[in-house]
């Protein structure tokens, strides 16, 4: 006999436990119903065992129970009704099996007893219909009580044939959507636009209906048997209706996890084109209920170009379209390309208005030091960045061009083979989101130049025409002084950083213990400040010496000696140019930066790491978390015991065993076997956890943004779609097609009569030709 609530298999031969409810405690209902299967088991030499007794030594194959006593609660899941019996039973076939002889003998019935035990099945069968009944009932007033009587529930019609059909061949059309998107497959094959007139040939999407037609599904070919060769069997508007629909189903499956965990945070990753269009990836940060650290891919936000606009769309789509509460928002960080950053500091700084808790942070993902560059609002490092990374990605697009560049590397390094070492692996990795950069590229500047020069110069036909064309223009954009002074003052102004911001990606209690280092860092940069004309006196001299070696020309840039043409103030030089139009502005910003992304607020959050017990190791166990919690009081599900709780905390650590280590991470105390009981400790690393500025500890949760990364290197910018985007990064999500059909026929109710949107007239000239 099943226990009741375990998930079964009515055709699994399997055998399953004698019982009732549990093993613990039997109701009156429960003995009288364990005796029943007893006496429908024909087993007379069990009537005197006890509920307990049946469920710990006794078993019954499933199946002896008819479907209807069966629940399915959905596709993986199968439990026993709370009233099964056991009815199905064959009492004859033993009689021609030799070997039953030795199975226990049966109880055999009478035919009262046959009629009584047939009668006792009727009855349970109406009784239980009567009882679902009243719940629908019950349920339905319920339902009409919250939405204030205006609505009344519609009793559930069967649906015709017609209907059946239509809803078949729906589901057939988004099961092809959902593979286009999994599998990356763009809707178009082709441009319309370049095929001669009067030539029609099928996109991708028609091709996969056409051929899943001819792989057999009939309600497809039953829905366009009689349309002629060449009509498009769905509309470009009724795909991308179907499309948005597979988009908000599959998102919502994350979201609705998000909503389960209540705290979360929003981080955005560069802006991207799609289709022509500048789009920003929005992605969520929320533990899950297995206390798994996740962060997940949400969709793209249109980007507008007036930060005010951005601002009220940003918050528009999160909490109208997505649903998201912003008051559990507890974490907000933005990875922007150059250009972009003051326009999100915007976004951030309208919804820290509304939102406080929401604290600006930066973001794990992204070093401190390229995060503080792209946001520097110099046009010269603008282009300074760009020019990095189209020579990182030149070299990186064929295993030979970093053979060539390994060459150079190997004959300037020749007298200090570990240095020579040491540069060629960080060539044939990204190099460009590390947090010593600068250094890397002033290491290997010359390198590159010859490297550059030597492809471009090349006369065999060992490259091709676009490479030697590439080469040509980075070499040059290399060789401009404008260029190598940026670099080298930012690698100087940025020095003063790169330790601070290696520790914020570094373990816990590196994190903890950067959070104090902050004022040194802003003290340090403040003397840079106060004494400029002297640090920029230095990193200028560098900056020459590395053009002489290049023996590039020290000038002034072309665009301000054009703009100075006919002034009477012709005596400034490149020096003085320089400090006023790059180090200045660059070390003021910077500054204002870090005090703006490192925020009271946020600093206190941090200080709360002291709750991790490595940390609170590291500090003797003398800590004081109470003060700097006071932030998150009314997260916590008992905040007047928080003190004592925290006590009890450090407690536990300060006199664990000898052989019990520390967890180090927020991941390792979330996922300890007493941090239930505690339930403040417990909500605070929780939230702490989340914020963009902590490292996601297991990787294999943060394949949002790779999957994304993925994504938008695969695809061709004009055949990306925000739409099969999100089907292809969240390809593993679970989709509902009879949920996407509904909504589908809720939304475009005029679009599923039945083949009137597909299917030419009889009296069309294309029928006939057809």
């Amino acid at each position: 006999m099943a226990i009741l609530g375990q998930s079964i298999d009515p055709f699994s031969p399997v055998p399953f436990l004698l019982a009732v409810a549990n093993t613990r405690c039997f109701s009156g209902n429960e003995q009288n119903r364990c005796q029943r299967w007893v006496e429908n088991c024909r087993r007379a030499d069990l009537e005197d065992k006890t509920p307990d007794q049946l469920n710990k030594h006794y078993r019954l194959c499933a199946k002896h129970f008819e479907t209807s006593m069966i629940c399915r609660s959905s596709p993986y899941r199968t439990v026993l009704r709370d009233n099964a019996v056991p009815t199905i039973f064959d009492l004859t076939s033993h009689l021609n099996n030799p070997h039953s002889r030795h199975r226990k003998r049966i109880k055999e019935l009478s035919e009262d007893e046959i009629r009584t035990l047939k009668q006792q099945k009727i009855d349970e069968a109406f009784e239980q219909e009567q009882a679902n009944q009243e719940l629908n009932e019950s349920n339905a007033q319920n339902t009409t009580s919250e939405e204030g009587g205006e609505e009344q529930e519609e009793e559930a019609v069967p649906l015709t044939l017609e209907e059946r059909e239509n809803k078949d061949y729906l589901k057939s059309l988004f099961e092809i959507l959902i593979l286009m998107g999994r599998q990356n497959i763009p809707l178009d094959g082709h441009n319309a636009d370049d095929l001669p007139e009067g030539i029609f040939t099928p996109d991708n999407f028609q091709a996969l209906l056409e051929c899943r037609i001819n792989a057999g599904d009939e309600i497809l070919r039953k829905r366009f048997e009689m349309a002629a060769v060449n009509l498009e069997y769905c509309s470009k508007t009724q795909q991308k209706q179907m499309l948005e629909i597979c988009e908000s189903c599959v998102r919502e499956e994350t979201l609705r996890e998000v909503r389960d965990s209540h705290f979360f945070s929003i981080v955005t990753d560069e802006v991207v084109d799609i289709a022509g269009e500048e789009h920003l990836p929005v992605l969520v940060r929320f533990v899950d209920e297995s206390h798994n650290l996740r962060e997940e891919f949400v969709g793209f936000l249109p980007y507008e170009a007036d930060a005010e606009i951005l601002a009220v769309k940003f918050h528009t789509t999160i909490t109208e379209k997505w649903g998201l509460n912003m008051e559990y928002c507890r974490g907000q960080a933005y990875i922007v390309s150059s250009g972009f950053a003051s326009k999100m500091k915007i976004v951030a700084t309208r919804l820290l208005e509304k939102y406080p808790q929401a604290v600006y942070t930066l973001c794990s993902a992204c070093a401190l030091n390229v995060w503080l560059a792209k946001s520097v609002p110099v046009v010269g490092i603008s282009i300074a960045l760009g020019t990095i990374e189209e020579v990182c990605s030149f070299f990186n697009q064929t295993p030979q061009l970093l053979v060539e560049l390994d060459n150079i590397i190997s004959v300037l390094f020749q007298n200090n083979e570990e240095k020579s070492n040491e540069l060629k692996e960080i060539c044939h990795s990204q190099w460009t989101g590390r947090h010593d950069t600068f250094e890397i590229l002033v290491d290997l500047m010359q390198a590159l130049v010859l490297c550059l020069d030597g492809i471009s110069s090349d006369v065999s036909v060992r490259w091709s025409s676009f490479v030697v064309g590439r080469a040509f223009v980075l070499a040059s954009a290399l060789t401009d002084f404008d260029f190598i002074v940026t670099v080298v003052v930012l690698k100087n102004i940025l020095s003063f950083t790169r330790a601070f911001g290696k520790n914020l990606q570094g373990q816990t209690s590196d994190v903890f213990f950067a959070a104090s280092s902050l004022t040194a860092v802003l003290h340090s940069l403040n003397e840079v400040m106060e004494n400029i004309e002297v640090y920029h006196e230095f990193w200028f001299e560098e900056a020459t010496n590395l053009a002489t070696k290049l023996d590039v020309q020290i000038k002034l840039p072309g665009k301000f000696r054009r703009a100075q043409q006919g002034s009477l103030d012709s005596d400034v030089t490149s020096e003085n140019y320089y400090k006023e139009a790059l180090s200045v502005p660059t070390v003021e910003h910077i500054i204002q930066e870090l005090k703006d992304i490192f925020s009271e607020q946020h600093l206190r959050a941090l200080k709360c790491l002291s709750l991790v017990p490595s940390v609170m190791g590291q500090l003797k166990f003398n800590t004081s978390e109470e003060h700097h919690a006071d932030m998150y009081k009314n997260d916590l599900p008992n905040p007047d015991t928080l003190c004592a709780e925290l006590h009890c905390w450090r407690i536990k650590w300060k006199h664990r065993g000898k052989d019990i280590e520390l967890p180090a991470t927020i991941y390792e105390a979330l996922h300890l076997p007493d941090i239930k009981f505690f339930p403040n400790v417990y909500a605070l690393l929780k939230v702490l956890c989340i914020l963009p500025v902590m490292k996601v500890e297991n990787e294999k949760y943060e394949v949002g943004r790779r999957r994304l990364k993925a994504y938008l290197k695969n695809t061709l910018t004009e055949q990306r779609s925000s739409n099969l985007a999100l089907l292809n990064i969240n390809f593993d999500i679970k989709h509902d097609l009879d949920l996407m059909v509904d909504t589908y026929i809720k939304l475009y109710p005029d679009k599923v009569e039945f083949q009137e949107d597909f299917l030419p007239s009889n009296n069309s000239e294309v029928t006939e030709d057809a």
